[in-house]
């Protein structure tokens, strides 16, 4: 990749950033398309998992945290 162009994209703000990354994303991947072995089909027990947990977030939000919280976490587990 050019650097220059990287420097450029990299000092834009954050939103910015993240509408340029799904532009891009969209242009790779465009919205509805399916690529070779792209389908996700959740079974039933997923989608009562996902449902539980919408639930548990609607009766306690305040238990709820932030993105940016649970991605540094995440990220700890791989720096060491």
């Amino acid at each position: 990749m050019n650097k220059t162009l990287r420097d450029q994209v990299m000092n834009l703000p954050a939103q910015e950033r993240a509408e340029l990354a799904q532009e891009l994303w969209d242009s790779v991947h465009p919205p509805g398309s399916a690529l070779p072995g792209d389908i996700v089909v959740l079974t039933q027990e997923q989608m009562a998992e996902l449902d539980r947990r919408l639930e548990e977030y609607k009766q306690h939000p305040e238990r709820a945290e932030p993105w940016e919280v649970v991605r540094k976490r995440l990220w700890a587990r791989f720096d060491k």
